[in-house]
């Protein structure tokens, strides 16, 4: 399995060696595993220290924007990227540490078993470090509203440490998915789930950024309030047989 971890940035000089490093240290564990940064024009020499990486370790490679796009749009580029170069497992992880890359080994052993693995904060075992209680009791309140909207059977769809298999991202088609930050995750899932594929949640600590600012905004939230009710009267709440591509079909009962 040829893995690629991508690690969309904006401004995080501060910590993305750091996260570069930690995915490839459990490459070993985790397979042939490599790094794309995906730099949105950073003005802080992420780009920059991206690239002095990338000198001194072919594992490590840079995808430079010409400017700040946005999350979903960083991930559909270097999903493509990766596609194209014939990884077959494809990771997301924040740049900010907020996710422990020695994680990645557990979310692909748990692909083995599935077409979609997301690393879950809402499931036993997994949480939230250093967030208030109100955030807490947001996040859990928007994730159990697209669960009840959708009848998507995840717990944690905002979150955005998740590895997918490349058949299912082949199968979906990533031009159509306009969506960004939160949004661009609920949908990548719901995609997932309503072709046929199968879902697995992972349980995973999620830590509060340790430098740096949050690139999400009240934008952001406001874009996945507003589609969720679009994708829930777009799509039936039960997901199709499992597709012919699954992982789901080699599984025996």
């Amino acid at each position: 399995m040829r893995t690629l971890v991508v690690v969309p940035t904006y401004e995080e000089a501060a910590t993305i060696e750091r996260v570069v490093q930690g995915v490839l240290a459990c490459a070993g564990d985790a397979g042939l595993a490599e790094a794309l940064v995906v730099d949105d024009a950073s003005r802080d020499g992420t780009g920059a220290l991206a690239e002095r990486l990338a000198e001194r370790d072919e594992r490590i490679h840079v995808l430079h924007r010409p400017a700040k796009a946005g999350l979903g749009s960083a991930y559909r580029d270097g999903f493509r990227w990766g596609l194209s170069r014939g990884y077959t497992s494809l990771c997301q992880i924040d740049a900010d540490l907020s996710h422990d890359p020695a994680d990645l080994p557990r979310l692909l052993r748990a692909l083995r078993g599935a077409d979609l693995v997301v690393g879950s904060r809402y499931v036993p075992t997994g949480d939230v470090a250093d967030w208030s209680p109100a955030r807490v009791a947001l996040s859990r309140g928007a994730n159990r509203a697209v669960r009840l909207l959708t009848g998507l059977p995840v717990h944690d769809a905002t979150s955005g440490f998740r590895v997918f298999r490349r058949t299912v991202l082949d199968t979906l088609s990533l031009g159509s998915v306009r969506s960004d930050g939160y949004a661009f995750q609920v949908e990548m899932a719901l995609r997932t789930w309503r072709e046929g594929f199968r879902v697995v949640e992972v349980p995973i600590v999620f830590v509060e950024r340790c430098a740096g600012s949050s690139k999400l905004s009240w934008a952001v939230a406001a874009e996945a309030a507003a589609r969720l009710p679009l994708w829930a009267m777009r799509w039936p709440r039960r997901a199709p047989p499992a597709h012919p591509r699954s992982v789901a079909r080699t599984m025996h009962p």
